[in-house]
């Protein structure tokens, strides 16, 4: 199936969950189409800063995932997550990605809005949209905990940048190992009724599962999903690799850990409520 537009999954959502989960190798990219292809869903494969450090470069890892999302048989798209450096935005652009996330939140405000519209600008005239955060989401990436986006400061943020979609912060934090996050649903609500634009959770590993449904009922469209499917795969592979101290094929220990993120991606897209993939057209 052709590449679909971020934006075309998006915009069929009405209502409903768009999950989007993270890569790090090629098998997290073959897992999630899989899991999408079981529950006959649209989904967004995400490929972070941090990946293509870990990769040494951007370009192999997103053709790669590219290449699993042009064979996938339900509609995936391919975004860049958290991209700090301009340069991988104008690589990203080179490679055809269907959107871009630039995140300039640890900034101050003015130095987030001035950044991000640049971005903006350069994206839009190549036809790609952008997500941006606003507020800090605790966790890995060494934001402060606790600090909450303000409705009417989100709403003036979107207005400033023209930005497509919103991360926002409402009590979640990446990288968690538990599932006890609680979200300010009333939060949520009132970013929802102030941004015209869809609202992104992120550090969704930490939120429990009636509580991913809550938010999308609240107003939340894109659901960002990492550490929980890294959970999954590295326990699966532990198991493998536990019951054959002799395993030395690589493909007797990714392959079941590729399974097993396949079923979770698949329960997970269900909870959400994602987008059926009958709604989305394709493009080229």
């Amino acid at each position: 199936m052709p590449l679909v537009p971020t934006a075309a999954i998006l915009g069929a959502a009405a209502g409903r969950g768009v999950g989007a989960f993270n890569v790090i190798q090629v098998e997290h990219a073959e897992a999630v189409a899989a899991g999408a292809e079981r529950a006959g869903a649209a989904v967004v494969l995400q490929i972070s800063e941090n990946c293509a450090r870990y990769h040494g470069a951007l370009e192999p890892i997103t053709l790669a995932t590219m290449a699993v999302a042009r064979n996938a048989s339900v509609p995936v798209a391919v975004h860049l997550d958290h991209l700090e450096c301009t340069e991988l935005v104008e690589e990203g652009l080179r490679l055809g990605v269907g959107s871009v996330m630039f995140d300039a939140s640890a900034l101050p405000y003015a130095d987030n809005v001035a950044l991000t519209t640049a971005v903006v600008r350069r994206c839009h005239a190549a036809g790609i949209p952008v997500e941006a955060e606003l507020g800090e989401i605790g966790g890995k990436d060494g934001h402060a905990p606790g600090v909450r986006t303000d409705p009417d400061e989100a709403a003036a943020f979107v207005a400033a940048t023209g930005v497509d979609a919103l991360a926002v912060a409402v009590g979640s934090r990446h990288a968690m190992l538990t599932r006890d996050a609680r979200l300010d649903l009333a939060l949520v609500a009132a970013i929802h009724a102030a941004v015209p634009v869809p609202l992104v959770l992120h550090g969704s590993s930490g939120v429990p599962d009636a509580a991913l449904a809550a938010a999308v009922r609240a107003g939340i469209t894109k659901v960002n999903i990492g550490t929980r499917i890294n959970a999954v795969f590295t326990a699966a592979a532990r198991c493998a690799l536990a019951d054959d101290e002799s395993l030395v094929d690589t493909r007797k220990y990714l392959g079941p850990a590729r399974a097993a993120v396949a079923a979770e991606v698949a329960g997970l897209l269900g909870v959400l409520g994602a987008v059926p993939a009958r709604k989305i057209g394709t493009t080229g």
